[in-house]
């Protein structure tokens, strides 16, 4: 067997993998042994699966228009035991008779003696094969979806500075607002993040094309004659277009996440010239299990299904039956994400696709400036308000590792990825986890202690309270101080701003950043460790110019200096304070620490008082004390 018939085999095998069983734990339908000899498993029940689920969704949607609501609860509670989702199996398998598990994961690739993974090589100075991905990229046109959002501004941004010679970037821009997409664009052009762009090179500017349509629509929404524009003039798509909001109802998360991939596929399909479809994952779409390697998983349902599903249920009994679905997946968003996975392996065919993984993406590093962030997703909303002095708790294991990593990493990976998948053709899908836990790891704690140190370096004008908290994995404590450090003061403060005829809004404050805690705590509380072989290995086969243009190698981060450049990065571009006015926030800071202190004197007095009162034996006990004292000071003048 040729060695591409060998990888294709591995691929197929993970792929048809899965496990069912009762209680959402999938239970072994078959052994590895049962697999056949050529090393290929076979899809069991993969008619049943879709006739159940065909059948379900006929059940409820016609509970829902022919019965009473209990009825209706009645028959979804029948339909999450034929889904697997809920309580015994029985003969009829429907959704849960998945993938036969197997042994072998997707894409994994054996060893090389010189401690690379094929198909990689190291670079050699002799190698006059070697093209720059600088030139890789002269002369090309590049589609870009999710261009607008966070990741999105700096790809482009980084494409236009460091492959100068690159000839189009086309946006996926949606209309909004009734804002025409040119408009969207010029603005987003305007952005601080372009200003040495419009300084150094302003008419790279004009290499950016706005593209209108809308990842939820059919064909994307791109006219036919934007279709025809792209099929003929790209060569590389970036698809990093999703929705990340956790709470994201299933229904448009499945659209978004999985029905937009589908779409952008099949418009690639169609592209003359396609040399690298580069499509943007999540770390954390594995995050049942504790090691993550670089492959792609088996989904815990068939992704045609999931899809069929939301095209039947009504929203209100597919929100019911959401939590059953994602199973130990703590939300949409990486259910979603790990199904978009698999129907990517599934839908790509022969297209020369990659996927990147990133763990938490946070503030840049270097590019295009140190600390650069424009939303307040995942820890800059904590942090953000921590530097402000409303939040003090939340559960979280400090000596687990947080995993996150600069915007700007994640970029450079992305384009060396292109540029790999283009150059080096392979039969495999590669999976890049673009992380920093295994490399360059940071406790929470740490972080903690130096965002700590830099919010109260580099105070936020107006700052409400000194800036102080504590992570705890004892829930009812954490409660409580939830409740006396975060919505008791909120609360008085609110009052206060009634009484003084202004408007109240700490407490509807308190109750965001309560449910920005509660997404990121799952991911606070637990530690995975992903492997980031082919991320090392990438690495590797770059020159040492390339590796400066293109910096992807995380164990160059200075976690200290990292986390100060991010503070004053949030306080610059997202609270739009200057560094000018710092010398009065940190004169306030200094009043806010003594303040701070003599709060909590007073609170142990009034507390000291309280029990004294309340009991007579303390009271002996307290001026025993006090007597013992002052006869050992009268005897000082004679020691």
């Amino acid at each position: 067997m040729s060695n591409a018939n060998v990888k294709k085999t591995e691929t197929e095998n993970c792929t048809s993998s899965s496990s069912s069983s009762s209680n959402n734990n999938f239970k072994q339908l078959s052994s590895p042994s049962q697999q056949s000899h050529d090393g290929k498993t076979i899809l069991l029940n993969g008619h049943q699966r879709t006739n159940g689920l065909t059948h379900t969704a006929a059940a409820i949607a016609a509970a829902t228009s022919t019965a009473s609501l209990s009825s209706a609860a009645s028959s979804m509670a029948a339909a999450t035991t034929s889904l697997g989702v809920g309580g015994g199996g029985g003969g009829n398998l429907g959704l849960n008779a998945a993938l036969i598990s197997s042994t072998t994961p997707a894409t994994a690739l054996p060893p090389n003696t010189n401690g690379l993974q094929s198909p990689y090589e190291r670079y050699r100075e002799d190698d006059t094969s070697y093209v720059p991905i600088g030139q890789f990229f002269a002369g090309r046109s590049v589609f870009i979806t999710g261009g607008t959002g966070f990741m999105g501004k700096v790809l482009v941004e980084k494409l236009l500075r460091s492959c100068p010679d690159i000839r189009n970037i086309y946006l996926l821009i949606r209309p909004k607002r009734g804002q025409e997409v040119s408009a969207r664009l010029t603005e987003l052009l305007n952005a601080p993040l372009f200003e040495s762009l419009r300084r150094e090179k302003p008419k790279e500017l004009s290499k950016v094309i706005p593209i209108s349509g809308d990842i939820t629509s059919e064909e994307l929404g791109i006219s036919e004659k934007d279709q025809n524009l792209l099929c003929r003039n790209v060569s590389i798509v970036f698809h990093s277009a999703a929705t990340v909001k956790f709470d994201e109802k299933l229904k448009l998360s499945v659209t978004i996440n999985m029905l937009g991939t589908k779409r952008l596929v099949e418009l690639c399909h169609r592209m003359l010239s396609l040399d690298a479809l580069i499509h943007v994952s999540t770390a954390y779409c594995n995050c049942d299990r504790t090691d993550v390697s670089e492959v792609i998983y088996a989904p815990p349902y068939n992704p045609d299904d999931i899809i069929s599903l939301i095209n039947w249920l009504p929203e209100d009994i597919l929100d019911q039956l959401t939590p059953r679905l994602i199973g130990k997946r703590p939300n949409t968003y990486t259910f979603t994400k790990a199904l978009a996975e698999h129907m990517l392996l599934k839908e790509a065919g022969n297209l020369p696709v990659a996927i990147v993984r990133p763990s938490i993406v946070t503030a840049s590093l270097n590019e295009p400036f140190a600390g650069w962030v424009d939303n307040f997703n995942g820890p800059t909303g904590l942090v953000s308000a921590l530097a402000k002095g409303l939040f003090r708790t939340m559960m979280c294991e400090k000596n687990y590792v947080a995993d996150m990593v600069p915007v700007d990493i994640v970029i450079n990976l992305m384009i060396a990825a292109a540029w790999r998948t283009a150059t080096r053709k392979s039969n495999n899908l590669l999976i890049y986890n673009c992380c920093t836990g295994q490399r360059n790891p940071i406790l929470w704690s740490e972080f903690v202690k130096h965002a700590m140190t830099s919010v109260r370096k580099h105070p936020l004008e107006g700052c409400l309270w000194y800036p102080t908290g504590e992570l705890r994995m004892n829930r009812p404590m954490n409660t409580l101080n939830c409740i006396l450090k975060h919505f008791v003061p909120a609360y008085i403060l609110d009052g206060v701003a009634r009484i003084m005829g202004k408007k109240p809004f700490v407490v509807n404050v308190q109750n965001k950043i309560a449910k920005a805690v509660e997404c990121l705590e799952y991911f606070a509380t637990r530690q995975w460790r992903f492997k980031d072989d082919n991320v090392n290995a990438l690495l590797h086969t770059l020159s040492p110019k390339d590796r400066e243009i293109f910096v992807f190698d995380v164990r160059h981060i200075n976690w200290d200096k990292y986390v100060e450049r991010y503070v004053l990065g949030f306080r610059e571009f997202l609270f739009k304070q200057r560094p000018e006015s710092l010398p009065a926030s940190r004169k306030r800071m200094v009043r806010l620490y003594y303040l701070h202190q003599l709060t909590k004197l007073v609170a142990v007095l009034i507390t000291w008082r309280f029990l004294m009162s309340r009991s007579k034996r303390l009271n002996d006990l307290w001026s025993a004390f006090l007597d013992n004292a002052l006869k050992m000071a009268r005897l000082i003048p004679f020691l």
